[in-house]
């Protein structure tokens, strides 16, 4: 099997592949959808996952011909969003931007989940890859590289916080296993957002935190947070003062995560084909491509829900064992 701490060739695939016909303007008559289309974003505001459903929102209304409706309804690191999605019947009508948080992360926590990932959830389509690095607070800690910090840390073990988006998120998972890995010791503070972890950061109520480049950055320009590494093979056009984990000193740290569109179970093929179809033509756009681009989290086209949901098998069966065997617990 594949690690999973290596970026795979998940960005792209042959034409072929699609399974339906593109998708015009507009709603023909009886055609799905006949009514405004929910999608739920299982995070607060000012995350990745937030941006990323803003960003694809207003042009999938015009593919869809009808209104795309965004609502946050986070807690427990993706779960409960999540969960009210595979709750919902499956008319078409609400859809969750899940992300690997709740589809393969938090089920190897010790905590029960309220749904099946698997057997509740319909998969259409993935959206953006999410390249992960580890930034540290500037405000009372004098680290400028990962080992300094790691140093500070052992130093004073329990002393230093990480934030994240709730238990069982990517940055709850990537920033505990950076303090596994290096033998350190750091309690975890979740929040209910990623906006809430970067005012944390910046003040210095948490002293690291893990997320994507794109967000860190502005901290790192201004000095108040410094990205000390990114989880990536190559350095990110982003912030090329940045090292990769292995130049950092940490060959064998990797971390990521993708967001997908996800519908609740026994969804009609007919609607998950249109909705990926949209999903496809809105994510080929040349203006979107290039704001993704900006973030550093690539858009991920040229998917069927069919390849999506055999991808969203294999991510839930390599890492709910891997983040198990860890015993992260909260």
């Amino acid at each position: 099997m594949t690690s999973p701490f290596r970026r795979r060739t998940l960005l792209a695939a042959p034409a072929a592949l699609l399974a339906t016909p593109a998708i015009g303007q507009g709603t023909a008559p009886g055609a799905w959808p006949q009514r405004p289309v929910r999608i739920v974003v299982p995070f607060g505001g000012g995350g990745g996952s937030d941006v990323t459903t803003r960003i694809i929102a207003p042009r999938l209304q015009e593919v869809l011909g009808q209104p795309v409706v965004i609502e946050n309804r986070a807690g427990a690191g993706g779960v409960v969003g999540t969960d009210y999605v595979a709750k919902q019947p499956p008319n078409g009508e609400v859809f969750v931007l899940a992300t690997l948080s709740p589809i393969g992360l938090a089920p190897g926590l010790p905590t029960p989940m309220p749904f099946d990932p698997i057997r509740d959830l319909t998969p259409v389509a993935p959206t953006v890859f999410v390249p992960i690095g580890l930034a540290i607070t500037q405000r009372g800690v004098t680290a400028r590289t990962a080992q300094d910090f790691v140093a500070l840390m052992k130093a004073r073990p329990g002393h230093y916080q990480y934030g994240s988006s709730g238990v069982g998120s990517s940055g709850h998972i990537a920033a505990a296993t950076f303090a596994i890995k290096t033998g350190t010791q750091a309690i975890h503070v979740p929040y209910r957002g990623g906006g809430q972890v970067f005012t944390a950061l910046q003040s210095g109520e948490i002293h690291y935190c893990c997320d994507i480049a794109s967000l860190l950055k502005p901290f790192h320009d201004a000095g108040t947070a410094r990205i000390v590494f990114m989880a990536t093979d190559e350095r990110s056009s982003l912030v090329p003062d940045v090292p990769t984990a292995r130049e950092a000193g940490m060959p064998d740290y990797k971390a990521y995560s993708w967001y997908g569109i996800f519908g609740p179970a026994g969804l009609a093929r007919p609607i998950v084909d249109r909705m990926a179809q949209a999903l496809e033509t809105v994510l080929s756009d040349a203006t979107i491509q290039r704001r993704f681009e900006e973030m550093g989290t690539p858009a991920m086209t040229g998917w069927n829900p069919d390849r999506f949901a055999a991808y969203v098998r294999e991510e839930n069966a390599t890492w709910a064992p891997l983040v198990r065997s860890l015993n992260i617990r909260e």
